[in-house]
């Protein structure tokens, strides 16, 4: 049951305290005169998006509380115990408080404790349905139309169990997706290394080799100038210095003196002239290993090409590509296959699948059989409400999702000359709406929704039909409580209880519970 709404500072609303009774409450009002204010506040407190216009000008909050008696509602109360909501004095009470403040943010309390959004939302979708004004413009579509027969005949529980092992097996996909490309990466990885070590072992380069091979490229390119220097620094120490020191060395010989300075002079010489002996001999072994050689050259040159060549695909210098090789090689070896829990993640998938599969076929099974009695009510509904010749089938489509094994269409046919077609293809506006609140009075009368809030069900009906909705109404509400705005008398008089809404001299909202003669003189406004 919704008990209460309690509303401040709310849009054009200052304060207002609304008790909900059983059965059918409906709420009336002049146009303009805040209706969907109402609702607005109501689908704030449920969990819709807060926005700045909700706030009363002049104040820099809006506060709206809703209190719900969960007296049988199994799963509200387990979500509440499950997460210590329960109110402990009133087990079967839950308050529901939304704070929206002028800067964006808002806050949510359920039975005074912090909650988060989806918190709020988790708790309150199966408490109330709010069915909008031109809302039946939804029901075009088909996840929509399939969720209208599961509410007729499925149960809640089973399209729990589809849903649950839909995700399973999706978020156990997923991990043997990413396990399997992290395999295949880890392959590729592989065969990569194994590649480059093979090339580097193929080029089998020796520690040293390359800058060994550097400097003798260098020597060999350069080998004709080489020659043409040492070749002319030997003939300077032949033809000059050392004749010119051995000459010297002789005239000093012949001076018969043994002065220590002297002596100090001739041994020096000496040593000169063994010193350049012995640099001619170098010298020339020298000139012999320089030579030109076109082959060793061109031999060179290609060796060292082909390790630049493979230093540039590596990414290093070539003289590391020793210690490159190396590194490559420990890599390669800490690489392993397992593909255990490849298998065994597979084998989980399977499993997941199959208990989808399971469960999905009995969503199925239940929503077939469904199918005719809900076809069959919805036409006796429809013609209750001036669609004599209605007549609906559903289509099933094939397509796996946390919904099933299928989506649905509804098919009508509203008028026997013509073939059945979808609600796009066939239904008016005003049809559709009617279409659209038959199918909520026939799917809300064989569900489990506590509460059903509806916003001017009675759009495009009027005279003896109206009169007819609103004992549809009526009959739903003896088991569902069932709130409606409605601008319709018909419909209006047939409320167990009934709420005004008017503007005040300054403007603002309020609403008023009306007692008898309060309600004769609103459906005579209402009658004009």
């Amino acid at each position: 049951m919704f008990r209460h709404l309690t509303v401040k500072n709310f849009a054009l609303v200052e304060t207002l305290d609304i008790h909900f009774n059983e059965a059918l409450t409906v709420i009336t009002g002049e146009s303009g005169a805040g209706k969907s204010i109402l609702l607005d506040a109501l689908g704030l407190v449920l969990g819709d998006r807060a926005a700045k216009s909700y706030i009363r000008p002049g104040c820099s909050s809006c506060e709206v509380t809703a209190e719900f008696d969960l007296e049988g509602s199994g799963t509200a109360l387990e979500y509440l115990s499950e997460n210590a909501l329960i109110d402990e004095d009133q087990p079967a009470r839950c308050l529901v408080r939304r704070v929206a403040n002028i800067d964006g943010r808002s806050r949510t309390f359920i039975n005074g404790t912090p909650v988060n959004l989806s918190s709020l939302q988790t708790l309150c979708a199966p408490l109330v349905d709010v069915h909008a004004q031109h809302e039946h413009r939804t029901l075009l579509e088909p996840s929509v139309q399939l969720a209208l027969l599961d509410d007729y005949g499925v149960s809640r529980a089973i399209k729990d169990k589809v849903a649950t092992a839909f995700k399973t097996w999706r978020h156990l996909q997923a991990e043997l997706d990413a396990l399997t490309a992290s395999a295949d990466a880890n392959r590729e990885r592989h065969n990569l290394l194994t590649y480059q070590v093979e090339e580097l072992q193929a080029l089998n380069l020796e520690v040293g080799e390359v800058e060994g091979l550097q400097v003798e490229l260098k020597r060999l390119a350069n080998a004709q100038e080489i020659g043409t220097l040492v070749g002319a620094a030997l003939q300077e120490m032949d033809e000059e210095i050392r004749s010119r020191v051995a000459r010297t060395h002789s005239a000093l010989a012949r001076i018969d003196d043994n002065h220590d300075e002297l002596t100090t002079s001739r041994e020096l010489i000496e040593t000169m002239l063994a010193h350049a002996d012995e640099a001619v001999v170098s010298l020339r072994g020298y000139l012999e290993g320089v030579a030109t050689d076109d082959a060793r050259l061109a031999e060179i040159e290609q060796r060292l090409d082909a390790a630049h060549e493979v230093a540039r695909k590596h990414h290093v210098a070539p003289t590391e590509l020793i210690n490159h090789l190396h590194t490559l090689i420990a890599e390669l070896g800490g690489h392993a296959f397992d593909t255990s829990r490849i298998e065994a993640m597979s084998q989980s998938v399977q499993d997941a699948a199959a208990h989808y599969a399971e469960h999905a076929a009995k969503l199925s099974r239940a929503r077939i059989k469904a199918a005719k009695p809900f076809a069959a009510d919805l036409a006796r509904t429809l013609g209750e409400l001036g669609l004599k010749d209605a007549t609906l089938t559903i289509e099933f489509s094939a397509r796996e999702s946390e919904e099933g094994l299928e989506t649905a269409e509804f098919l009508i046919a509203t008028n026997p000359k013509y073939p059945a077609g979808t609600l796009k293809q066939i239904a008016s506006g005003g049809e559709l709406a009617r279409i659209s609140l038959a199918i909520q009075v026939v799917a809300a009368e064989r569900s489990a929704l506590p509460c059903l809030v509806l916003d001017e069900a009675d759009v495009g009906v009027g005279g003896t039909t109206a009169d007819v909705l609103g004992r549809l109404l009526r009959r739903l509400a003896d088991h569902t409580q069932v709130v409606c705005v409605t601008h319709a008398p018909q419909v209006a008089a047939l409320g167990t209880s009934h709420l005004k809404v008017e503007k005040t001299s300054a403007q603002d909202t309020v609403i008023t519970e009306l007692d008898q003669q309060g309600r004769i003189e609103e459906l005579s406004r209402m009658l004009g």
